[in-house]
């Protein structure tokens, strides 16, 4: 795509949204510029705030297309039980307690994005099949991994049929057999969901 091609360039950038469009503007309007931040120091930057967002993530991964999934030395090092390797983790979150809730995840969510990890840290077994025959998936083409606490523990098969306006459930899949507080909190975070997209809830079954 030549908009990409010149994004990397750096001719163009994002410059927001107007509805559901990407409004582009050139890179020099968008760009902070005074002063120019060195490449060294702008990299460490890019690393830090990378994990600031996802809070523990490999010194070294291998390349993935769009932004990757490795933050160098910054942070603290960490070990995680039953994974091998050393791990970065952001120093603001070791004393922090959880507050855990429940959560639907965009299949493109920092937490899930790098799969790799995903399966590393979480243990979840997930993919997204929107590009799959029908036939062939097993949790549906736009499924949404749910969180719940500090576990990844099901998927979401839901459908946005604005023709109809109903937000459409065809399937929650429990990798873990859902208790009453999970299920409670997990169907809150859908009806949430369809308040959000103005639609109707229509649960299959």
């Amino acid at each position: 795509m030549l908009l990409e091609l010149m994004v990397k360039r750096g001719e163009v950038a994002s410059a927001g949204y107007e509805g559901r469009d990407r409004l582009w503007d050139l890179a020099e309007r968008v760009y902070p510029d005074d002063p120019v931040v060195p490449l060294e120091e702008a990299l460490h930057i890019r690393a830090t705030r990378r994990l600031q967002a996802i809070g523990l993530a490999r010194a070294k991964a291998a390349e993935a297309p769009g932004e990757p999934n490795y933050v160098g030395e910054v942070g603290e090092p960490a070990v995680i039980e039953g994974v091998r390797g050393t791990w970065r983790v952001d120093p603001a979150y070791l004393e922090q307690a959880l507050d855990g809730r429940a959560a639907l995840l965009s299949p493109l969510d920092r937490l899930v994005f790098d799969r790799k990890r995903m399966v590393e840290i979480f243990e979840f077994d997930y993919q997204l099949e929107m590009y799959k025959p029908a036939a062939k998936r097993r949790w549906g083409y736009w499924a949404m991994p749910i969180l719940y606490d500090d576990r990844l523990v099901g998927k979401l098969d839901a459908t946005a049929d604005r023709e109809a306006g109903v937000l459409r459930v065809d399937a929650v899949h429990e990798d873990e057999p859902f208790d009453k507080a999970m299920r409670t909190a997990v169907d809150r975070e859908i009806e949430t969901l369809a308040i959000w997209l103005r639609l109707e809830l229509d649960v299959a079954g």
